[in-house]
């Protein structure tokens, strides 16, 4: 017997682990301190967006196997913040048979949404979530903090990047890989050592944004501040993954869009990530910065 039932994929509920809360940038605490975060209206520092995306990785190895780690592109957007102490599960429906895409979404043990995604794989992704997010992205009126940066603006120079076990990612992220895998909420002898497929240790899907974002200083996008943000979207892409342990990578930034609401001033930037000879792309992340409009001193007030 044959039924159009959606099925769904779960995993266990899990307390993902907040490491920033000494981070720093532009000189000041960031959104994940405590107290900042309480001067801005929330209960405490959050967990940092990517923190979930480990909880997936199971479940879309266990839909596409090896593919996941080669091809796979998560697509997130975040929906409500979560602290250390609060418990998350992440789901996944499962695809029809020889689908590439499909629904994924996480949520508090109390039912509160997290986040939605869309999770794929390639190399003819169709729409991402948020390639149709932005698609529907209208121009924004007036920006104030981001009023010197344009579409299309790159990086000012190449990034020569790369995450060793016990290299410590620095003012934003002051942690090491080994650090993290601790207190990961998915772990996996793959992280660590070259027993997998590729005979090297990859770094874990979450830490691929620590991979991209910790150097962004160096594109110098003229940003105005002191002011706070936070990621509202971000879409992590494998080419031709997965990424490994101590390998050097190029990164090249490009500003793909800007928006606005009531609260934040949004510049959505790609980070495209090649191989250590800066000729073969391997991975992409798509991250939407939104700056927090009331932590900008004199921020206009019409």
């Amino acid at each position: 017997m044959s039924f159009d039932t959606p099925l769904v994929l779960s995993g266990p509920l899990r307390k993902p682990r907040q490491m920033l809360a000494e981070q720093e940038y532009g000189g000041h605490l960031s959104i994940h301190d405590d107290e900042m975060a309480e001067k801005l209206g929330f209960k405490a520092g959050p967990i940092e967006g990517p923190t979930h995306f480990s909880q997936f990785v199971p479940l879309l190895a266990k839909i596409w196997g090896q593919a996941w780690y080669e091809q796979g592109c998560f697509s997130s957007h975040y929906l409500n913040m979560c602290v250390e102490g609060d418990e998350v599960r992440a789901f996944v429906e499962m695809p029809a048979e020889g689908a590439t895409k499909t629904r994924a979404w996480a949520e508090k043990a109390d039912g509160t949404p997290v986040l939605e995604a869309s999770a794929s794989i390639g190399p003819n992704h169709s729409p991402t979530l948020l390639e149709e997010r932005m698609a529907k992205l209208r121009p924004p009126e007036r920006l104030v903090i981001l009023e010197d940066l344009s579409v299309g603006m790159t990086g000012a120079e190449d990034e020569v990047v790369t995450m060793g076990e016990d290299q410590n990612m620095g003012a934003l992220y002051p942690f090491t890989l080994n650090n993290k895998l601790s207190v990961i909420t998915e772990n996996s002898p793959w992280y660590a050592s070259g027993n997998n497929p590729w005979d090297r240790a990859i770094i874990p899907l979450e830490m691929i944004s620590v991979l991209a974002e910790h150097s962004n200083s160096q594109a110098a996008f003229p940003v105005k501040g002191p002011a706070v943000g936070l990621f509202a979207d971000q879409e992590i892409r494998m080419i031709k993954g997965p990424l490994f342990v101590g390998e050097t990578y190029v990164l090249r930034r490009e500003i793909v869009a800007l928006a606005e609401s009531r609260r934040t001033e949004s510049y959505w930037v790609r980070t495209r990530i090649f191989d250590r000879s800066g000729t073969e792309q391997v991975a992409e992340m798509l991250l939407n910065h939104a700056t927090l409009k009331d932590s900008y001193a004199g921020y206009p007030k019409d």
